[in-house]
Parts: C-alpha cells; sequence; structure tokens
C-alpha cells in the first residue's frame, strides 16, 4: 500500500535503518544520503521516509511531503556548497527515464557544470 514500508524496497530498508547509507541529513519526513554511484561531485539522493514509487503519486497523495523534499535538497545544497554555483534536482519517473528504484526521491547534483539539455 502506498505510504507503508515496503519489504523489497532498497530505500524503505535505507529508511529503517537495514541496509546502511551515508547519511547527510535527516528530518521526520525526509532522509538523505549519498549516491553510491555519483554523477557528479555532489550527488545526494533525498528520499521521504513514505514509500510512494515515484514523484507523481507522491505529490498527489502527500504534497506537504513532496514540498519536504525540495526544501531539504535546498537546505543540502547550501550545505555543501554548491548553491552559489548552482545545482540540479532530478526526479526520474519510470523505467524509461532511469528509475531504478522505485521509491520516490530526488537526485541533487551539483559541483559540476551540468550542460542542458541532460541526458
Amino acid at each position: 500500500m502506498a505510504g507503508e514500508p515496503q519489504a523489497d524496497c532498497l530505500f524503505c530498508k535505507i529508511v529503517s535503518g537495514d541496509v546502511p547509507a551515508t547519511v547527510v541529513r535527516e528530518t521526520e519526513t525526509v532522509v538523505a544520503f549519498r549516491d553510491i554511484n555519483p554523477q557528479a561531485p555532489t550527488h545526494i539522493l533525498v528520499i521521504p521516509r513514505v514509500h510512494h514509487p515515484d514523484a507523481a503519486s507522491l505529490a498527489a497523495a502527500e504534497p506537504a511531503v513532496a514540498a519536504d523534499v525540495l526544501r531539504e535538497a535546498g537546505e543540502i545544497a547550501a550545505a555543501e556548497n554548491v548553491d552559489g554555483s548552482g545545482y540540479r534536482i532530478v526526479f526520474n519517473t519510470g523505467s524509461g527515464a532511469g528509475q531504478t528504484v522505485f521509491h520516490a526521491h530526488a537526485h541533487l547534483l551539483g559541483g559540476r557544470g551540468l550542460q542542458w539539455p541532460p541526458g
């Protein structure tokens, strides 16, 4: 069920502490940790503690938590000193867009030039 932890979800296991991660920030609603396959010098995943399969379903079901994910991404960008040079927040939705873990999450990328369009 959406919102409930899923036994087969890697990110739910990180939230519960069953799988280790390099956590950089935690709040009541989100956990943020370093990506194990970074695509930029700063690459942090910001995830809601509640399980929703993607950003759209999270925003529809729990808009305040979706806002928390974005707000925390901005706070982390400042703490990582990439707010001045610029950073990107990416939500991949669906396997065709590169989503591999079906628990809503934002990629915070910074610390290098980020070209447009991405891809």
